[in-house]
C-alpha cells in the first residue's frame, strides 16, 4: 500500500521525474498511476505508485468532462512500456478539481486497510519523550490513516489506562495550533493500548498479534514496529515479531534505532541477523538527524538555487565544517555512553550522514534509491580516518560562578579511569573530482560552552581582492561563509562583505539571514514526526541502507580499534569550555579556523 496524506498534511511540488524499473517515463499532463515492482511515494501528494509485480504497463487515467447528470467519467488507458518506450519525463501537472481531491482523500482513508503501530520498549524515555508525542502530532495534523491503532509493548506490567496516563504527560499541541487540543488528545489516547511481554517470547508476541487483529477488525493489516530497545535485544524482538506478529495480508516494517553495531564486524553481524527475518525493504534504520528540517532542506538549497550549485566544488569552497555541541554531560547515562563514545554516538552516523547528503552528486531523481546510491558513492570515495587526523578529548571538573560541574568520570555510571572520548574532531577527505583536496572538518562534543548543530561552508578568498587593505592581513575576515544552523533557532545565512553607510570606505561583514522563526509562522515539526510518517508511507529516502552502513563503518572502524588497542589518553578540557586546544591545532594544520569560535559568529 502506498499511503498518501491529504494535501493539508503534506504537499509536494508537482514537477517531478518518475522512473519505472523497466523504462524511463515521460511527459503526461494528467494524474498518473504507474505500475512498479514496489510502491513509491514521490514528491507530489498527487501521484500514487501502486505495486503490481506481474504488470508491465502504465495506466494513464484521463479525467473526462462532466456529464449532464453531474457525474465525472474516467478512462484508464493501458500503455505498454516495452513496445512504446515513451519517456514520461518530468512535469506531472498538479490537479486542482474537487473530484481529484476527493479521490486522494478516499485513497488515504481506505476503509479496507488499517495501520497498526507497535512501540517496542514503550516504557522507555525515547518512547515517552519522542515517539508517542510525534505520533500525536501526526494525528493532530490528520497525517495518520483513518484506521490506525497504537500499541505499547514492554516488559513492565501496565494497563491501557496506565499507558494513556503516562503518554498524556508528554503530549503537547503546536504553538500555532491550539484549537481543540484537549479533544484531540482524548481521541488519540483512545487509540493507544498496551501489551506486556518479554522481547524474546514468541508466545507473548502471538498474544499481541491476537490483540492487533481484534482492533484491525478484519481489514487488510499493515504493521509498523518501532524498536525503542537496546541493540543487544534487537534480534530477539525482530525474530518474535516476524514469526508471530507480522501482517498476513499487508506490509510489515521495522524501525531500528541506532547504534547499528560498534564497528564493521558487529554491524555486519547485526545486518545479517536482521535479514534472516526481514527483507532489506522492511528494515528502516533511523537516524533522527536526517529528519531535521534544515538537513532535509540541504538538497533543496543546493539543487533548486542556481547561485549555489555552480559554487559547490573544490574550485570555490575552501573547507566545510560539521559541528555538533552539547552544553551538558552524560548526566546518569554514562553507562550507555561509555560503551560507544562520541565518535560512534555522533560522528559516525549523524555528522557523516549529513556530510554524504551535502557532498553527493546530483541524483537521477528524488527517488529514495537514487539518493542513497549517490550517498554511498561519496562514502566509498572517502579516505578512512587515521589517528593523525583526529583529536579526542574528555571533559573534566570545572568551577564557574561558584558552581562546580562534574568530570565525566565523576558520573557513577562511568567506570573509573575510563578513556572514552566525550569530544572528537577530525579531518576527512573525499577523493573525487568535485572535492579533491577540500578538508571536511567534523567536531562533536559534550559539556561544551553552548548547544548547537550547524554546517559551515567557508569559500575561498577573492583573487586579487581590491579591498584587501581594508581587512588588513587577516584575509579570513573577508571570506564569504554559508552557515546552515540545524539547531537550535534554525537559520540559513550568508556572510558577505558590505560597505558601511557614510562618506568613507569602511567595510564590515554582514549577514544575509533567513531566520526560520521570523520568516515562517508555522512551528517546525520534530524530526521523529517526519521519519515516522515516511516509514508509514514506505518512503526510504531518509533511512539508511545496509551498504551505506557498511561504507560508513569502514571509514571509522580502523581508527576506533587503534584508539582502543593503544589506549590513547584523551586531552582533558574544562566542563563548559570550547573543547581541547588540540582541535584548534588540527584545524590550523589545514589552514582552517573553526567558524563557530569566531568573533562575529551568529546573530
Amino acid at each position: 500500500m502506498a499511503t498518501i496524506c491529504s494535501t493539508h498534511c503534506r504537499s509536494y511540488p508537482s514537477l517531478q521525474t518518475v522512473s519505472s524499473p523497466s523504462s524511463k517515463l515521460g511527459h503526461v499532463p494528467q494524474h498518473v498511476t504507474l505500475s512498479s515492482s514496489a510502491s513509491k511515494r514521490f514528491l507530489a501528494a498527487k501521484v500514487s505508485l501502486k505495486s503490481q509485480s506481474d504488470s508491465n504497463q502504465v495506466a494513464v487515467h484521463t479525467h473526462q468532462p462532466q456529464q449532464s447528470d453531474g457525474a465525472a467519467t474516467a478512462a484508464a488507458v493501458p500503455v505498454d512500456i516495452d513496445t512504446t518506450q515513451k519517456l514520461l519525463k518530468s512535469e506531472l501537472l498538479s490537479f486542482t478539481s474537487a473530484e481529484e481531491s476527493q479521490a486522494e482523500a478516499s485513497f488515504y482513508n481506505n476503509e479496507n486497510e488499517s495501520v497498526s503501530i507497535t512501540v517496542v520498549g514503550a516504557s522507555g524515555d525515547l518512547a515517552k519523550k519522542k515517539i508517542f508525542p510525534a505520533l500525536f502530532a501526526l494525528y493532530y495534523e490528520d497525517c495518520l490513516p483513518k484506521h490506525f491503532t497504537i500499541f505499547g509493548y514492554a516488559r513492565s506490567k501496565m494497563t491501557d489506562a496506565e499507558l494513556r496516563t503516562m503518554v498524556s504527560k508528554t503530549l503537547t499541541c503546536r504553538i500555532d495550533k491550539r484549537e481543540n487540543c484537549g479533544e484531540k488528545m482524548d481521541e488519540f489516547l483512545k487509540r493507544c493500548f498496551y501489551h506486556s511481554g518479554q522481547y524474546d517470547s514468541q508466545e507473548n508476541f502471538a498474544a499481541l498479534d491476537k490483540k492487533l487483529k481484534e482492533h484491525e477488525n478484519g481489514k487488510a493489516s499493515n504493521r509498523l514496529f518501532y524498536l525503542s530497545i537496546p541493540p543487544n535485544i534487537f534480534i530477539d524482538a525482530v525474530k518474535c515479531a516476524s514469526s508471530s506478529a507480522s501482517s498476513g495480508n499487508g506490509w510489515t516494517r521495522v524501525i531500528v534505532e541506532k547504534p547499528f553495531g560498534r564497528d564493521s564486524e558487529s554491524s555486519a553481524a547485526l545486518t545479517k541477523s536482521l535479514k534472516q527475518y526481514l527483507r532489506e525493504d522492511q528494515i528502516f534504520r533511523i537516524d533522527h538527524y536526517l529528519g531535521k528540517e534544515l538537513v532535509e532542506n540541504l538538497s533543496v538549497l543546493r539543487f533548486s538555487n542556481l547561485i549555489f550549485e555552480p559554487l559547490w566544488s573544490r574550485q570555490y569552497i575552501r573547507n566545510v565544517q560539521f559541528i555538533f555541541s552539547e552544553d551538558f554531560g552524560t548526566e546518569g547515562r554514562g553507562g550507555y555512553f561509555d560503551n560507544y563514545g562520541i565518535i560512534r554516538d555522533i560522528m559516525q552516523n549523524h555528522l557523516l550522514q549529513i556530510l554524504a547528503l551535502f557532498a553527493m552528486e546530483t541524483p537521477v531523481s528524488l527517488d529514495a534509491e537514487d539518493i542513497r546510491n549517490e550517498k554511498v558513492k561519496v562514502l566509498r570515495s572517502m579516505r578512512p580516518l587515521e589517528l593523525g587526523t583526529m583529536v579526542i578529548g574528555q571533559y573534566k571538573s570545572h568551577t564557574k560562578g561558584g558552581v562546580t560541574y562534574p568530570a565525566y568520570t565523576d558520573d557513577k555510571t562511568v567506570p573509573k579511569g575510563s578513556l572514552t572520548p566525550t569530544f572528537a574532531a577530525a579531518a576527512l577527505f573525499i577523493d573525487n573530482a568535485r572535492w579533491d583536496g577540500v578538508p571536511f572538518l567534523m567536531k562533536a562534543g559534550k559539556a561544551l560552552h553552548k548547544k548547537g548543530a550547524e554546517i559551515r561552508v567557508q569559500f575561498r578568498h577573492v583573487p586579487g581582492n581590491l579591498y584587501n587593505r581594508t581587512f588588513g592581513t587577516d584575509l579570513d575576515r573577508a571570506t564569504n561563509e554559508l552557515v546552515i544552523r540545524v539547531q537550535p533557532d534554525e537559520a540559513i545565512y550568508l556572510k558577505i562583505n558590505n560597505k558601511v553607510p557614510g562618506l568613507g570606505m569602511k567595510l564590515d561583514r554582514s549577514h544575509l539571514n533567513l531566520h526560520y522563526a521570523a520568516r515562517y509562522s508555522k512551528e517546525i515539526p520534530d524530526a521523529y514526526e517526519r521519519l515516522l510518517l515516511d516509514a508509514i508511507e514506505g518512503e526510504r529516502r531518509l533511512f539508511i541502507r545496509s551498504d551505506e552502513l557498511d561504507a560508513a563503518w569502514s571509514l571509522f572502524t580502523p581508527v576506533l580499534k587503534e584508539l582502543e588497542e593503544k589506549r590513547v589518553v584523551p586531552e582533558y578540557y574544562p566542563y563548559g569550555s570550547r573543547g581541547p586546544v588540540g582541535a584548534h591545532y588540527l584545524a590550523a594544520r589545514y589552514n582552517v579556523r573553526w567558524g563557530d569560535l569566531g568573533i562575529d559568529t551568529d546573530q
